[in-house]
């Protein structure tokens, strides 16, 4: 195995952490030791926000065109590493190596997407109401920014934030998750050859409220982006506050699928179960809350069933693995807990529903009937392998279900009626809609819930823009 060598990355330098304090980082399939993370220490973290301030100066004044270069050698840098880089994801992180490299795939689409929009900052003139004065829009990037992502997309979570910023001519530190952090480091170390300057990009880990409440304590930071839970997403808004530093926030969801009688229920049923227990369900947009129209839930539960059972979990490094493990030994204890409670809420686990008997944190696919919503799983994320299924009579009861949560991320439904696609564009409460498939996110477009989900866009010129600011420039002339 040829894993990652894990170090720190602070003002162009890849080293220890100064104090020598590090964890160990498990593969999840194995209950291995394949690593160790070394801790940035509060000398470390002060460093880094200090090489952001000073590389900030000439950063933010570097063509976007030079910019988008220097994004495209770490690109083309990552595609001649691809098949290392995917496999130490699915090592570290546990999902099959076809995903893994899906993944990397679209994280260098995201990049990519990034480095040209960076090009197309534009601002505007805004015609003036008198002679002799000129009214200029300007877009600027906002200055240093701190990120914090969870480890459920080890590509993803950490292009998504450092593309945005570079492309934008931010410099950035980022904490990536510590239960994942080889594959950070590589995009860093593809980023450092590629010619980044130093103190652009900075990667540090350590225990994660004391890095992001010494990072938020700082008055550099002008911009903050996370992608974690709601819990710690409000923390972090808090924190952000004192100093005013502009958030983006993509947090957890509860998602509900909507199925009606009018479509092709085996084709629904595939859609459903691939985006279901992709990533083994790890995954803040997957499906979580199924409400199948009465009249056909019974034969859309064995079309759910019938898929499931073709679901081949394992060791995502082998070949025919459909399913990997989940992240850890204490998501074991979660997913039983759903599942208890949901039997004594009056539901059937049609299969699955147990831990899988060999090493590794493995969860069987599971099935679950006459899941009612007073059930802590139609009430709670259970970001793992569940799939619980309850029937709706009519449009306005399932939306009115579909709503009723303080999540707003995603929400999916299958139906080929024009008018309910069209109450559901109107009434759905979600940032993300998908009709007919479980496609919710793409690099040119936003992404991004509402309510308790969370704020502000990735991807996307949305996306962009969360890393720049407006300005208003007013100039009279002839006086």
């Amino acid at each position: 195995m040829n894993y990652e060598k894990l170090e720190l990355l602070i003002n162009g330098t890849w080293r220890s952490g100064s104090e020598n304090k590090s964890e160990p980082v498990y593969n999840p399939a194995t209950n291995e030791i394949i690593g160790d993370l070394p801790h940035a220490s509060k000398n470390d973290l002060k460093e880094a926000l200090e090489s952001n301030k000073e590389a900030f100066k000439s950063w933010k004044k570097e063509p976007s065109l030079n910019r988008q270069k220097i994004i495209e050698n770490a690109c083309r840098i990552l595609e001649d590493k691809f098949d290392r880089v995917a496999t130490n994801l699915t090592i570290e992180m546990g999902k099959p190596l076809v995903e893994a490299k899906m993944e990397l795939s679209v994280g260098l689409d995201v990049l990519r997407w990034y480095g040209e929009e960076g090009k197309r900052a534009y601002g505007r003139l805004v015609p003036s109401r008198m002679n002799g004065l000129s009214q200029t829009v300007i877009k600027e990037p906002i200055g240093p920014v701190i990120a914090f992502v969870a480890w459920n997309f080890p590509v993803m979570n950490v292009v998504r934030k450092i593309g945005g910023a570079l492309a934008a001519g931010c410099t950035i530190t980022i904490k990536p998750s510590e239960e994942t952090p080889g594959t950070a480091i590589a995009i860093g170390r593809a980023f450092v050859e590629a010619g980044l300057p130093p103190g652009v990009l900075n990667i540090v880990f350590g225990v994660p409220s004391e890095v992001s409440e010494y990072l938020c304590s700082s008055s550099i930071p002008r911009k903050l982006s996370f992608t974690g839970s709601v819990p710690v997403g409000k923390h972090l808004q808090k924190l952000a506050a004192e100093n005013m530093i502009r958030c983006t926030m993509e947090l957890g969801g509860h998602s509900p699928l909507m199925v009606f009688d009018d479509i092709d229920i085996k084709k629904a049923a595939k859609i459903s179960v691939a985006g279901k227990f992709r990533n083994a369900g790890q995954v803040c947009v997957s499906p979580t809350r199924f409400l199948v129209q009465d009249s056909i839930k019974d034969k859309f539960t064995e079309a759910i069933i019938e898929e499931t059972n073709k679901i081949k979990v394992g060791n995502g490094l082998e070949e025919d693995t459909n399913m990997g493990p989940l992240i850890a030994e204490r998501r074991i204890d979660v997913m039983n807990e759903f599942v208890k409670d949901a039997i004594e809420s009056g539901a059937n686990v049609e299969m699955g529903g147990n831990r899988m008997n060999r090493v590794g944190s493995f969860f069987s696919p599971t099935v679950m009937t006459d899941v009612k919503d007073n059930a802590k799983i139609m009430n709670e994320e259970p970001f793992g392998p569940l799939l619980p299924i309850d029937s709706f009579k009519s449009v306005d009861e399932v939306i009115d279900r579909a709503n009723r949560l303080d999540f707003g991320l995603a929400s999916y439904a299958f139906t080929n009626d024009p008018k309910i696609i069209d109450n559901l564009r109107s009434e759905i409460q979600a940032g993300l809609l998908a009709v007919n498939s479980t496609v919710v996110s793409t690099p040119e477009t936003p992404f991004g819930g509402i309510k308790h989900s969370g704020y502000g866009s990735e991807g996307g010129i949305e996306g962009l823009d969360a890393f720049l600011v407006t300005r208003f420039i007013s100039e009279t002339y002839n006086i």
